[in-house]
């Protein structure tokens, strides 16, 4: 493994935040990170991902741009198990203590959010979690280019994005330390994935060093920008 990943997320400036961060133009300052860590276990398809991060005293928004093949989603349910499909995945941990919220979503804009606070694997999940409750999940708010359902899966180049707009106050019931002040560091990492697409593939920014993405040890780390 090498050196512990950064990636710094600056503050939304005054003069974006009407525009709305499904706007091309919100991201102007935000600083690009690539999830360009592939495991082995996956076949050789390997979809360019870009992802962006910016923060308000209100929320934190997440941008996944994906130059991608063999686009498939049939998860339309909030809580389906979206990794399932082509999929992007934010995990956030704002202490060392209290675990993280794994925020996951396919490119049709469904979203799996659960808090994790022993990701030990046993029969039926992780030792400790439970899943964010659908009226706190309604909070969090995505938008993208693809309809709900992509199926039969598109095997020519396809080019999706998904925009996630996380309130603070949704991860403040599961986590402590939202919202963040200027220079706080959260443990984090970002990822892509399509479990039972044609061709699987597990990528993140920070690598992993197993197939299991909860592995809060591999995290990278976001600093706030002042």
């Amino acid at each position: 493994m090498g050196p512990d990943r950064v990636y710094t997320v600056p503050k939304v400036p005054v003069h974006a935040r009407s525009r709305g961060p499904a706007d091309a133009s919100f991201w102007t300052h935000a600083h690009t990170l690539s999830i360009d860590s592939f495991r082995p276990e996956g076949t050789a398809h390997r979809p360019r991902v870009a992802a962006r991060a910016m923060y308000s005293d209100d929320a934190m928004y997440v941008q996944f741009t994906v130059q991608d093949r063999f686009v498939r989603c049939v998860h339309a349910t909030y809580g389906d198990p979206v990794y399932l499909d082509s999929c992007v995945e934010v995990f956030l941990q704002p202490r060392a203590t209290g675990g993280y919220v794994n925020l996951e979503v396919n490119c049709g804009g469904t979203l799996f959010c659960s808090h994790v606070e022993d990701p030990r694997r046993v029969p039926g999940g992780f030792a400790r979690w439970q899943r964010v409750s659908r009226e706190h999940a309604s909070g969090i708010v995505i938008a993208g280019n693809l309809p709900p359902i992509v199926d039969p899966e598109v095997h020519g180049e396809l080019e999706w994005w998904i925009v996630m707009t996380i309130p603070f106050q949704v991860l403040g019931r599961y986590v402590q330390g939202a919202p963040p002040s200027p220079g706080d560091r959260w443990r984090a990492n970002f990822y892509k994935c399509g479990d039972e697409t044609s061709h699987p593939h597990w990528g993140s920014w920070s690598p992993v060093r197993e197939l299991n993405f909860h592995r809060p040890e591999d995290f990278g780390t976001i600093v706030f920008e002042s």
